[in-house]
């Protein structure tokens, strides 16, 4: 199970930035025509990187669960799920060891300490996990909102602009016309 669990996180994270490697670069492509020697060595070689991942038997399998096909039509949700297993990993891996720890001081003869420990241990967990969901959902949020804004303003910054909204006069301050705004106080 924990296998499972594990190789899960690593295939939905390598998938998620695999699409948001290839997303960009999309972008860049289309945007920029004279992109650097350097930018295109980059890029075929995360191109490379991409396929290998792609193509791994693996990764497929895994795709082709009806999990990681629902994860595929919700990826907010599983940013969210992924966001949430990562931060979780550490209270849990506490949490084991610390039920560890009590185990073997049942075996010295405290039993009824053990029970009340656990207890108080695993509603300790549940609160944390409960915070944690909350702190991953907003993280998600926080995380899907400034990838928006950073894709529309490298589109913004990369589209061509036709000649007459060029600055004539050369210097690196904003031109803005007057009949830019119009169209936003019209409504």
């Amino acid at each position: 199970m924990r296998d499972w669990t594990a190789h899960s996180i690593d295939l939905l994270t390598g998938e998620l930035i695999l699409k948001k490697i290839e997303v960009t670069f999309r972008m860049v492509k289309e945007e920029s025509p004279s992109i650097s020697k350097d930018l295109q060595e980059l890029q075929r070689k995360l191109s490379l990187l991409i396929e290998s991942f792609k193509n791994n038997s693996k990764v497929v399998a895994f795709m082709k669960s009806p999990v990681a096909q629902y994860l595929d039509r919700h990826p907010f949700l599983a940013l969210t799920l992924l966001v949430f297993l990562v931060m979780s990993a550490l209270p849990v891996g506490f949490f084991l060891f610390f039920v560890v720890l009590t185990f073997l001081a049942a075996l010295v003869g405290v039993i009824l300490l053990e029970g009340l420990v656990i207890s108080v241990g695993g509603l300790s967990l549940l609160c944390v996990l409960c915070g944690l969901s909350f702190v991953s959902l907003t993280m998600s949020g926080a995380i899907v909102v400034s990838y928006v804004v950073v894709s529309s303003l490298i589109r913004f910054w990369f589209s061509p602009r036709p000649p007459s909204q060029q600055n004539p006069s050369g210097d690196c301050q904003l031109a803005m016309k007057s009949a830019d705004f119009e169209g936003l106080y019209q409504e």
